[in-house]
């Protein structure tokens, strides 16, 4: 039987080493797209908000693209219901900073019927943008980017052999809690899944951007039309057109809120029931490797503590034990480096963050295993206040009460 233990912790050492090495991959590629000059690339673009309900910090956030360094650009929100408290804040903000360069409009969708709020809020929006516009932004209302977010998220779709070009997001408390720096390191770890590899990215809704000639030639609108997930879509899509995915570092945005434990368990069980339907191979790899990891580290614990008699198994544990916390405090580290290059305006934040993101990932795989569980059990969520069953990537149910 301690053969067995012997096999899986040769897995879990090796999987732990390969991601640390993707580690300093990571860095220099933020460095490397840090370092290089500013796109000439501005063409009038459409900034599409999907809006609902208050965000923490909604009128910084809002405000926030309206004071992006780009010539000319429209922002067009979208909520569901007139009487949303989400369309005060956008009146406010909207009035006190649009210009002739930067002008905006707010459009009531349709309810959704047979897809997610958000997904109908978007396919609604693109019908009403500026006939000038030649790339479609998307940004979630809570998300803060950075001035020059806009300029670096576009500079990529000056090819258009380029599919889409994406950011992601970066968590941030003012107010930590155990569950907002959980929340922070669960995510943490799949923003470093993104990097200079366009074929195995993915979009992120919260912050991409597509030019609307592709948009309009993989039939995008279309291709939403029964869907929960957007972002997802949208990656399917650009994988079935052979299109590249761009992760651009500096569209990197702070999502700045707290959180509870159970607001931090709900958010990242619906992420992998998300994950479940739309990406099955991404479940089952989350799945495995985080029972793996909880698996092997936790028999070298038991070993450790229990073994009397043979040393072998006792040393082999303290080596995985050691070299497996080596390898993913490593990780943290140079993740955390990298994003810091970034989101300079949160320096002292993330100074912060230094002792959760490198003692926290102990708790993490063990977060993603319940969540992975739970999507095997059941496919229905409550999102944004709307209960929702996905029945299949292009299939979803709204739930009635």
């Amino acid at each position: 039987m301690i053969f067995v233990f012997y096999f899986f912790a040769a897995v879990l050492l090796w999987l732990s080493f390969k991601s640390f090495r993707g580690g300093f991959e990571y860095l220099r590629f933020f460095r490397t797209e840090l370092a290089k000059p500013r796109s000439t690339f501005t063409p009038f673009a459409t900034v599409i908000v999907p809006c609902r309900g208050l965000d923490a910090g909604m009128y910084e956030n809002l405000g926030a693209l309206f004071e992006q360094e780009y010539p000319e650009y429209e922002i067009v929100f979208a909520v569901d219901d007139a009487a949303d408290s989400a369309a005060s804040v956008i009146e406010e903000v909207s009035c006190k900073s649009a210009n002739d360069a930067k002008r905006s409009r707010l459009i009531i969708a349709p309810k959704a019927v047979d897809c997610g709020q958000k997904v109908e809020n978007l396919r609604e929006s693109v019908l009403h943008v500026s006939a000038k516009s030649m790339v479609f932004v998307f940004v979630d209302s809570d998300a803060r980017p950075s001035k020059d977010w806009l300029a670096s998220l576009v500079a990529p779709l000056a090819s258009d052999k380029v599919g889409a070009s994406t950011g992601y997001r970066w968590f941030i408390s003012k107010d930590p809690s155990f569950g907002s720096e959980l929340r922070s390191v669960w995510n943490a770890s799949i923003a470093s899944a993104l990097g200079p590899n366009t074929k195995s990215n993915f979009c992120w809704g919260g912050s991409m951007a597509i030019r609307r000639d592709v948009f309009e030639r993989v039939d995008m609108r279309e291709k939403w039309h029964g869907t929960l997930s957007d972002d997802f879509a949208v990656t399917r899509a650009m994988k079935a057109a052979n299109l590249p995915i761009v992760f651009v570092p500096q569209a990197l945005t702070a999502s700045v809120e707290n959180c509870s434990l159970r607001e931090t368990l709900e958010f990242t069980t619906r992420q992998m029931k998300i994950t479940r339907v739309y990406a099955m191979p991404l479940w089952l790899v989350s799945l495995v490797g985080s029972a793996l990891f909880n698996a092997v580290m936790l028999t070298a614990t038991l070993i450790v503590i229990l073994n009397r008699t043979n040393r072998l198994p006792v040393w082999v544990s303290l080596a995985v034990l050691f070299f497996v916390s080596f390898f993913s405090v490593g990780k943290a580290w140079l993740r955390l480096n990298a994003v810091r290059l970034v989101l300079t305006d949160y320096e002292s934040d993330l100074k912060r963050q230094f002792w959760t993101q490198n003692t926290m990932w102990i708790l993490s795989p063990a977060l993603f295993f319940v969540n992975s569980v739970a999507a095997w059990l059941s496919r229905r969520m409550t999102w944004r206040g709307t209960r929702y069953e996905l029945k299949s990537p292009s299939k979803t149910v709204i739930i009635r009460d």
